[in-house]
């Protein structure tokens, strides 16, 4: 298998003919940002490429005159006939339709990317018509509109959390300029980290990953920040329900050099600041949270660009007893920084070079009189990535690169202090390793109707000391402890991690799609509840903890109609994993200064497969998308569940979804939402009874009742006044659920009558979080 890689990865040097090439940026010319995946075709020669994530393209043509064409959806479409006799730079500035209401119908990109593309279950979102869309509260939120997408399924009613194709929250790679970001909610799940006014492009790779892309096994949701406006200043700001937002950018050198700075803040906290006087228990009780994204670029040529974007975002919860002297504190965020550095080596060479820094901290703080605990978990990254994509030919595109990082984790880690007196304050435990991977792709065109994305990854991960592995039997007693000196090897995996995927043009409008995936995940999320909370604990490969290794397939059938005005797809999947991890039934994270995080971990396999629907719509007045997901996730732990195969607590067969934006006119666009999905499967109690006196409880297998379905429909309105002057504004007026459904949040069970008279009983009540909501938020530019 390996050999028949590496042919196909070296065919490219002996297909090698002397063509001329065409190079050059694309940007948007009312601000001078680069366009992600902005078109560039030549028809009569039937070649045609996208730019890359900084706006860069490179097409090969014979010598002689051609018509090429460069389109953006929602731009006007640039064409120029160009006569090549030598390589030619050719930077394009694409303007905005002269018709504000007929701009997608009049200039939006006819493409076939859909059919024509190599890539599979790929969606980029439109960050303009996520921002038109209705949202709980009014905020706009990336990774909710995510779950609207066939094959993502949410976390829970208003979670921003995500499940691709039946993976846990932890198999997806979340990049923000490429820098990891590992927890992405704020208010315990209910909003991302992504302030969508500091967001460029957006990209869900949900199967047939590229190979320069590894680490998880579900899913790549690659963010990109705004580079700033290169032309003139601009300020941007928005006022809702529950929170507001600030952005300034513009020009640090006209044309060269540009700034964003976005802050948005949450003020919970200070509503319920006035009432503290009046209502005594609100006193010491707080709630808020807070982004700021930063990006700083300076093009030093038309060769050279260096990036520099930032990432800081904090929640923190606060609470205070009326009644005694008990406090907490919960404070919990990331921060995140990219130095990138862009070099055109040639007009056929691109090379992108990057430092990433990236952190993750929870901490957990109590006290009472004179006591006082601390917990304290978190991971830390620093990461060298460099890049390059070469253009042989018009027959090939090649990538290729490495990725190095250094992780500090800290899965859990206890003080405590009674007095004077400090307990176990220096004995943090700590795992260091090393991860890196070298690749190589090649996106290669076979002939007019067969195309192949071939790639090749090859990953390793090694724990190293200084650790201290606590050994202990099956009763959960200490035997052993082993100590691994500064530096020491103490467990080295690695393994190839080969990508494929096939694309058949049967013609203009259709396409079979086929691909297969296989990838390593060195690192782990332990979790003990249904949704991604930060309490829960990133732990990575150890001498006890084995890699991930998840394994897909997928095949589809892709339909492009009415001039590629709609696109239609079927996708099926089958996807097994193996080396799952989770806790030990009656067990959960350990702080304790004797134990290791990994000890109460248990490991499993799993599978899932399913179907996917998608129908979308994106050129007129009338844009959206429908989606249908049918699909099952299954577990199997030998310590789990008596050893048997449970559905995972994510698990949807039914997951429908309805998006759509319509432009009445210049000043309303309309937008609505509807989802219906089955219910999330949890574990209930069979039967309680009493054992000379106390209540016993005994549960049902693992996940084997379902909760009533969920489903809702939301609807909003934008209004956008009459501009005055440089000032311009607009409303959004939305209701979240508007026929009220009581969907379900959680169950609880409740008891109540007396036992000797022979009148206990329990019943079971459900509890659920969002009644209808309706929601104002105001924009404004200016």
């Amino acid at each position: 298998m390996r050999y028949i890689f590496i042919l196909l990865l070296l065919l490219p040097l002996a297909s090698m003919a002397q063509k001329f090439t065409v190079s050059g940026y694309v940007t948007d010319s009312s601000s001078g940002e680069s366009l992600i995946g902005a078109n560039v075709f030549v028809s009569e020669q039937k070649v045609g490429t996208a730019t890359n994530n900084y706006g860069f393209f490179s097409i090969q043509l014979p010598e002689g005159k051609h018509k090429i064409q460069v389109s953006f959806i929602g731009f006007e479409t640039f064409q120029k006939e160009i006569s090549l006799n030598e390589d030619l730079n050719l930077n394009v500035a694409l303007g905005f339709g002269s018709s504000v209401l007929n701009e997608i119908e009049l200039t939006a990109e006819r493409e076939n990317k859909n059919v024509s593309s190599s890539e599979m279950s790929t969606v980029e979102l439109d960050v303009d018509q996520v921002q038109e869309l209705p949202a709980v509260f009014g905020e706009v939120d990336i990774l909710k509109t995510i779950q609207l997408l066939p094959g993502v399924q949410s976390a829970g009613e208003g979670n921003a959390g995500f499940y691709v194709r039946g993976g846990g929250p932890d198999q997806n790679l979340i990049l923000l300029d490429e820098a990891v970001v590992y927890n992405a909610s704020h208010l315990l799940g209910f909003f991302s980290v992504f302030n969508a006014d500091a967001i460029k492009n957006v990209n869900l790779i949900k199967g047939g990953m590229p190979a320069k892309y590894g680490g998880r096994l579900s899913s790549v949701l690659d963010i990109s920040m705004r580079d700033g406006n290169y032309k003139k200043h601009q300020v941007k700001a928005g006022i809702g329900l529950i929170s507001s937002r600030f952005t300034a950018e513009g020009p640090l050198l006209k044309e060269k050099s540009s700034y964003i700075v976005s802050g948005r803040r949450t003020y919970i906290d200070v509503l319920l600041s006035p009432f503290e006087e009046k209502i005594p228990d609100l006193e010491g009780n707080s709630y808020f949270f807070y982004d700021l994204n930063a990006k700083l670029n300076y093009r030093v040529s038309d060769k050279d660009r260096i990036f520099l974007s930032g990432y800081f975002g904090r929640d923190l919860f606060s609470f205070r007893s009326p009644d005694s002297d008990f406090a907490v504190s919960i404070p919990w965020g990331n921060a995140t920084a990219s130095l990138r550095w862009n070099h055109v080596i040639s007009p056929r060479w691109f090379m992108n070079s990057t430092l990433v820094f990236s952190d993750y901290q929870f901490e957990f703080n109590a006290a009472q009189d004179d006591f006082e605990l601390g917990l304290f978990s978190g991971i830390r990254d620093y990461n060298w990535k460099t890049d390059f994509s070469w253009h042989p030919n018009d027959k090939h595109q090649l990538n290729m690169g490495w990725n190095y990082t250094w992780h500090v984790f800290t899965p859990s880690n206890v003080t405590a202090k009674l007095g004077n007196t400090t307990i176990n304050a220096d004995n943090v435990i700590k795992y260091k390793a090393h991860e890196a991977a070298v690749y190589i792709q090649d996106d290669w065109k076979i002939t007019d109707l067969l195309q192949a994305n071939v790639g090749l990854r090859f990953s390793s991960f090694a724990q190293v000391g200084p650790f201290d592995r606590f050994v202990y039997n099956d009763r959960r007693e200490l035997q052993d402890t082993v100590n691994y000196e500064k530096g020491e090897v103490i467990k080295f995996y690695s393994g190839l991690e080969p990508r494929l995927t096939l694309r058949y043009q049967i013609d203009e409008q259709n396409s079979i799609k086929a691909a297969y995936t296989r990838n390593f995940q060195y690192v782990h999320l332990a979790s003990i509840s249904a949704v991604s909370l930060p309490t829960d604990v990133w732990i990575p490969s150890s001498d006890r903890v084995e890699p991930q290794l998840g394994i897909q397939y997928a095949i589809g059938y892709f339909r492009n109609f009415l001039d590629n005005t709609y696109e239609a797809s079927v996708e099926f999947y089958y996807k097994d994993l193996e080396n799952l991890v989770e806790y030990r039934e009656g067990e959960g994270p350990t702080a304790s200064p004797v134990d290791n995080p990994d000890n109460p971990l248990v490991f499993g396999t799993g599978s899932s497969y399913g179907m996917e629907l998608f129908f979308k719509k994106r050129i007129g007045k009338l844009n959206g998308w429908l989606g249908y997901t049918l699909s099952k996730t299954t577990r199997t732990f030998d310590e789990i569940n008596e050893g048997k195969t449970f559905v995972a607590k994510y698990d949807r067969v039914h997951d429908f979804s309805i998006t759509a934006t319509y432009k009445l006119n210049k000043k309303i666009t309309f937008g609505t939402v509807f989802v219906y999905a089955t219910g999330n499967s949890i574990t209930l109690p069979e039967r309680r009874y009493f054992v000379e006196g106390d209540l016993v409880v005994d549960y049902g297998e693992r996940n084997s009742y379902r909760m009533v379905p969920y489903h809702r429909l939301d609807l909003s309105m934008t209004l956008v006044p009459k501009p005055k002057s440089k000032f311009q504004s607009k409303w959004v007026f939305a209701v979240y659920n508007v026929y009220n459904r009581k969907n379900p949040y959680f169950i609880y069970f409740d008891s109540d009558g007396d036992i000797e008279e022979g009148t206990f009983k329990t019943s079971a009540k459900q509890v659920s979080l969002f009644p209808i909501i309706p929601s104002v938020t105001w924009n404004f530019t200016f």
